[in-house]
């Protein structure tokens, strides 16, 4: 529930527009935006479990731009991998591509985007925004959380999978357009996952997110993603 990594422009719904209006405005607006340039991310996936179990792996994040889309690549690992590939497309959705260490590239889709990347976590939907393209957006209210001024997004998924998410609760920063926080529950309106996007940094003039942080209710388990952008030339190779 990103989960991007690149800014977000600056988006202000009109206060007299019907919510669901304002709600398909906003999440358009922020589905809109897209990397100026390519670049490369080095880092970690950190994840604690109940009990004090504790796991890490190495991550790298590569963006990549051409005149039509741009792409989001997670490696996790070194040398036999695990691979994530998400294409975004302006007024299109998103297109999933996923390997598992020695397995074939697979086409992910519908419930199948609700499993984890690595036994993370996050969720393959969770790193591609996907609740921001679900028919249902409708902006609830204005206020402030963690300090900084939000508009409250609702985004419903009409058909929610076994143990999906149905509803998603997000809070937009009004002035950089960058979540703040989001929080995801089931088709039993239980809470599922607390996300929380945490060190932003300006890199080549745009804003990037250091760290992303998830909170599985229901398990008792964080995962987080931290990203330290450097030339290509300094980190792992794919």
């Amino acid at each position: 529930m990103a989960f991007v990594l690149a800014a977000w422009g600056v988006v202000r719904a009109d206060e007299a527009s019907d919510p669901f209006q304002q709600g398909r405005e906003l999440a358009g607006h922020l589905l809109a935006q897209r990397p100026s340039e390519a670049y490369a991310s080095g880092g970690m996936l950190k994840i604690k479990g109940p009990g004090g179990y504790r796991q890490e792996a190495v991550l790298r994040c590569d963006i990549t731009c051409t005149t039509t889309n741009w792409s989001t690549t997670y490696t996790v690992g070194t040398g036999v991998c695990e691979r994530l590939v998400i294409v975004h497309a302006a007024g299109a959705p998103n297109r999933y591509e996923h390997q598992l260490p020695n397995g074939p590239v697979t086409e992910i889709s519908g419930g199948d985007l609700m499993t984890p990347l690595s036994d993370s976590d996050f969720w393959l939907a969770d790193l591609g925004l996907e609740f921001l393209h679900w028919p249902q957006q409708k902006v609830l209210r204005k206020e402030v959380k963690r300090s900084q001024g939000c508009t409250v997004l609702e985004s419903c998924n009409p058909h929610p999978v076994a143990n999906g998410y149905a509803r998603v609760i997000s809070w937009v920063d009004t002035e950089n357009g960058g979540v703040v926080q989001a929080f995801a529950y089931d088709a039993r309106n239980q809470l599922c996952k607390e996300f929380y996007p945490k060190d932003f940094k300006k890199v080549n003039g745009q804003w990037q997110v250091g760290k992303l942080e998830m909170n599985n209710d229901l398990t008792g388990s964080r995962t987080t993603l931290e990203l330290n952008p450097s030339p290509s030339a300094d980190l792992p190779q794919k």
